[in-house]
């Protein structure tokens, strides 16, 4: 946290090998084109090829349709590659076995694809390395002698920016005719918590998948013929819908089913006795560095969480957390043990809560074993007994939380470091019960960058800490108190509108929060949304002043983030994805820092909210 800047290096990404098919290529290899007799005989394959039905039809990473410049029609495709994703848009197509077909379109922009994959025999792509105008692209394949299905596809180039396509087209006898599937029945809930729903329903037969609906927006696309719908507020009526997916399209949707979620407990996840709008801040505990050494007594009022910076490995795959305090070598003004537990027990009586935070940026934590997990969870728990805490902060920072190359969903993590965290967390929390309060500190590399990145990606290559905290937030939503992401130390991020923000003023706050609050796509795949947090589980974390770290904002600054996030007022450019006034607060590191500078942020929080 404080004491190094956050790396943020940008993951790479592999290129696609490209087939160029020239036409004595063609005639080498025994394939020619169709004649014109043959062409007027056959169906155009492609489904909404012009685009003029929006994207129907087609599955895109990242695009969007337009109505200038379009090539004939009223609708064009625009999309933007961006980051390791190159825009790709693609539909699979029913063909016939040992056949021949002829794929043609009208692009624009520079490096622009147009292939076809899964033929059974050489998958083909052509490309235009420049095509300021509408510029037609050609390519020819025959099927294999057991395809009966092809995958058609338009992408553009890394960083080359947006391209256009039109008038897609795949001439060939048609595959077996296939239908959308019916629409399902037997829509029913199940289970209803406080932050999700169970929902089930009857299989549909030919479906490959089922879309869900809340409230008439698409959530999320499963498998099965159930789901857990989750992220969702408290006591608040939810209306939801299910379709059936196959390749030929997506059927009518059901009948709606409706629930209302469950009033939180007055104890649960440790937060409902926290006030509406809490600052948290770090204490300088085991440590003075500049901004010296502040006494627990001498907190002021204003803190509502105090987090005790920090418990530390005896090494890294110990798993064995030990918290020294601030020798009087280096802390000349250091209270006693005896003094430091009255003022929590102070503090505590007044309604504070004080956590003690794992890790920081010396604290590196790697839980490679269920015997450094279990050490974890031991020596921990003496730490809490000792000093009669409320509960953890986790702070894990650099290198300690990284993803394998096979873990790529963050709904199942495999990796052992992942894995035996949330187990150590989970024991924690029902060896304290409901009370117990859990903070998280991660910095973006970890949450918001798995927007575009996640581990190490599907080509290789990428940072695998990339993302890396999705999998742990998720999977102990449910106990989270609070997250407070570090707004600073950080490079550029993506935000949900697909544009890079950084830091330095209000609208890198906006933007990070709000794709904390909206939920959002993980490494862009829309079938794998990380589910928005309730806005009583998020606070923003800032530096407290410019000694404290990179990406210190004003007061005014402060100010107009707050204004965007729960008035909807002083937004800039951004345009956010709700209005949340229960927005729990802000987190700022550190108390020490912010009594350096004259307690300018608390004082800032307390005007504000007061």
């Amino acid at each position: 946290m404080e004491r190094a800047r956050a790396e943020h290096a940008r993951p790479l990404a592999r290129r696609p090998l490209v087939t160029l098919l020239t036409a004595a290529a063609l005639a080498a290899s025994g394939l020619t084109a169709l004649t014109s007799a043959a062409r007027a005989a056959d169906a155009d394959l492609a489904r909404n090829g012009g685009f003029e039905s929006a994207l129907d039809g087609w599955t895109c990473t990242a695009g969007t349709t337009v109505t200038s410049p379009v090539h004939s029609g009223t609708a064009a495709l625009k999309a933007t590659p961006a980051g390791a994703d190159n825009a790709r848009c693609s539909q699979t197509v029913s063909v016939k076995p040992d056949s021949q077909y002829t794929l043609s379109g009208y692009v624009r922009g520079t490096y622009v694809y147009l292939g076809a994959s899964g033929t059974g025999t050489t998958d083909v792509s052509t490309w235009a390395q420049s095509a300021p105008d509408w510029q037609q692209l050609t390519t020819t394949f025959r099927t294999g002698p057991s395809t009966s299905k092809v995958t058609i596809y338009t992408h553009g180039w890394y960083g080359t920016g947006a391209y256009h396509a039109d008038d897609i087209s795949l001439t060939g006898p048609g595959g077996e005719t296939q239908q959308p599937p019916a629409v399902p029945g037997g829509l029913k809930t199940g289970s209803v918590t406080s932050s999700s729903v169970v929902l089930s329903w009857s299989p549909v037969p030919g479906a490959t998948g089922y879309a869900v609906y809340r409230d008439g927006t698409r959530v999320s696309t499963v498998t099965g013929t159930s789901t857990t719908v989750s992220g969702l507020t408290p006591s608040t009526a939810y209306s939801f819908q299910v379709t059936a997916v196959n390749d030929a399209g997506e059927s009518a949707r059901s009948a709606t089913v409706t629930a209302t979620t469950a009033q939180r407990p007055d104890d649960g996840g440790g937060s409902s006795d926290l006030p509406g709008h809490a600052l948290v801040g770090y204490l300088h505990a085991s440590f003075a560095n500049g901004s010296g050494y502040t006494r627990m007594a001498d907190v002021p009022d204003s803190w509502d969480v105090i987090d005790l910076a920090f418990g530390e490995p005896t090494s890294v795959t110990s798993g064995d957390i030990r918290f020294e305090r601030c020798p009087v070598a280096e802390c000349p003004n250091v209270e006693s043990d005896a003094e430091f537990k009255a003022a929590i027990k102070a503090k505590q009586a007044a309604g504070k809560k004080v956590l003690i935070s794992i890790g920081g940026q010396n604290g590196q934590v790697q839980l490679t074993t269920t015997a450094a997990r279990d050490t974890f969870v031991s020596s921990v728990s003496a730490i809490i007994d000792e000093y009669g805490l409320d509960g953890l902060d986790i702070d894990f920072e650099g290198h300690s939380l990284s993803l394998n190359a096979d873990d790529t969903d963050f709904k199942n993590p495999k990796t052992p470091v992942i894995v035996n965290l949330i187990s150590a967390v989970k024991t924690l929390k029902a060896k304290y019960g409901d009370g117990f309060v859990l903070t998280m500190a991660p910095e973006t590399f970890f949450v918001q960058l798995g927007y575009q990145y996640y581990g190490t990606g599907k080509w290789g290559g990428q940072d695998p800490r990339a993302g890396a905290y999705l999998p742990v937030i998720h999977a102990l939503r449910d106990d989270l108190t609070l997250l407070h992401v570090q707004d600073y130390n950080s490079g550029s991020i993506m935000g949900l509108d697909n544009q890079y923000h950084s830091m330095g003023g209000a609208d890198f706050h906006i933007a990070m929060t709000d794709m904390l609050l909206t939920g959002f796509p993980v490494a862009g795949d829309a079938n794998n949304v990380f589910p928005p947090l309730r806005p009583d589980q998020v606070a923003i974390g800032m530096p407290a002043s410019t000694q404290a770290g990179n990406g210190h904002v004003s007061s005014a600054e402060v100010n107009k983030a707050l204004n965007c996030l729960t008035k909807k007022t002083d937004c800039g450019s951004y345009a956010t994805h709700g209005t949340w006034p229960d927005l729990r607060g802000l987190m700022t590191w550190s108390i020490n820092w912010d009594r350096y500078a004259n307690w300018e942020f608390q004082k800032n929080f307390d005007a504000y909210f007061g």
